[in-house]
């Protein structure tokens, strides 16, 4: 592929712009370098009639299981199915083998995540190993790369190291990313507490565990006068701790992820621990509060908590690990299930999937702007397909999609101005 690339005829929207019409695009060198050219030639055209134009999508949220676990996933399945699915940014967690938190593994690592057809941002641990009080050296590893801090799988161990990773953050520029549980709360329980869990005998997990482990965190974040990013929220408890704390001037951004707007514990009933994650679940009530709260700005991006597991893994209901993975689905399961059921527009899932999370990230990506990084993502908006975990391409196959028809697919994505994926729709010139 040359180094020129013409997009025309899209619908070109970008909701850091408040673009939302048909046009061309001009790719230049990696960057966007003009919009609606009139002359000249392109190494590569697409028209893109009947096509979305938008920035790349950005997930806050992934697991790459790379170190360590690659019998799951590895940086170049996960990637795969990144482009695949429309993301150019993502933010690997830290929770591999071994963790994130020394600078000496980002050193080893970086070159391998340079080659890469999509941007891998690496978070570092907040504690050592994970869910402890020994707290990571912030500063090393802010210079070695880290884009993020986070102990996600576990929450943080005290209020006294959380707090002390929000004034490193705060002083670094770099996000704190929360997973919010309460483990005393949760206790042994593998799905929702629920009418779900009392039919299969399992032990459920409350919406209390959740949202005890969003107050303290938020409360965390208010002492220090530091923002708090919270993670995969389920329950609309949380959301009522969220929304309050925005209403009080708390600097608290959070994030939900596509199976906690479009799907129920009931499908637990069939015993498929392809259902199980954490948090689990809910009921079609917590669905409903989730789906307002991204229609209402409570809720400020979707990302997907990709979390690949293999199939004799996730073969036993009880012991199964808790995870889905979501990157090829993730942008589908928005059309289908906000902007085609009228819960918000099209800009507005864009904005929480690409132009928020960005900003939350303090990247330069999330926008078309002529000068930007060239991450685009072109989709079809009325394609329909289904979901055939065989056919996706990372190494795993635990999708809670399975089988859905599913509405709008991705036919092209670029990353900083290289082709990382296409599909065989639109047309090529």
């Amino acid at each position: 592929m040359g180094s020129t690339i013409l997009i025309k005829n899209a619908r070109l929207i970008d909701p850091a712009q408040a673009w939302d019409f048909v046009g061309s695009l001009l790719i230049r060198d990696g960057v966007f370098a003009q919009l609606n050219p009139v002359g000249g030639s392109a190494e590569l055209v697409i028209d893109a009639e009947g096509l979305v134009c938008a920035p790349g999508l950005v997930d806050l949220h992934v697991h790459l299981r790379d170190p360590g676990q690659t019998h799951k996933e590895d940086l170049e399945s996960g990637t795969a199915a990144a482009a695949a699915g429309g993301v150019t940014t993502l933010v690997a967690m830290p929770n591999t083998k071994p963790t994130f938190d020394c600078p000496e593994l980002f050193e080893q690592t970086a070159k391998a995540r340079a080659s890469l057809p999509v941007r891998v941002l690496q978070a570092a641990a907040v504690s050592r190993g994970l869910g402890s009080t020994d707290s990571v050296d912030f500063d090393a590893l802010a210079a070695s790369g880290a884009a993020a801090f986070s102990d996600d799988g576990l929450p943080f161990a005290d209020s006294q190291t959380l707090e002390k990773a929000l004034l490193a953050a705060k002083r670094l520029g770099l996000p704190v990313l929360a997973h919010c549980e309460d483990k005393a709360l949760a206790g042994s329980g593998i799905i929702n507490l629920g009418e779900a869990s009392k039919k299969l005998g399992v032990p459920g997990i409350s919406n209390e565990s959740e949202a005890a482990g969003v107050r303290r965190d938020i409360a965390c974040a208010a002492r220090v006068g530091a923002p708090i990013h919270i993670c995969h929220v389920s329950t609309r408890e949380a959301l009522e701790e969220i929304r309050q704390a925005k209403a009080a001037g708390v600097q608290v951004t959070a994030e939900t992820a596509p199976h906690y707007f479009a799907l129920t514990d009931e499908l637990l009933l069939g015993r498929d621990a392809d259902y199980r994650m954490n948090p689990p679940l809910r009921s079609a009530k917590d669905r409903e509060s989730i789906r307002a709260a991204l229609a209402d700005g409570t809720l400020d991006c979707i990302a997907t908590d990709h979390a690949p597991h293999s199939p004799e893994e996730k073969a036993d209901f009880l012991s199964a690990p808790n995870g889905v993975i979501g990157l090829e689905t993730s942008l589908a399961v928005g059309i289908t299930y906000l902007v085609a059921e009228g819960i918000i527009s099209l800009p507005r899932l864009l904005e929480l999937m690409s132009t928020k999370p960005a900003a939350i990230l303090g990247s330069g990506a999330g926008s078309l702007k002529i000068g930007a990084p060239a991450d685009a993502v072109i989709f079809d908006p009325n394609a329909v397909w289904t979901v055939a975990p065989e056919k996706m391409h990372g190494k795993s196959r635990n999708t809670a999609f399975k089988g859905l028809t599913l509405k709008g697919k991705v036919c092209y994505t670029f990353c900083e101005g290289r082709l990382a994926y296409s599909y065989k729709q639109g047309r090529v010139s």
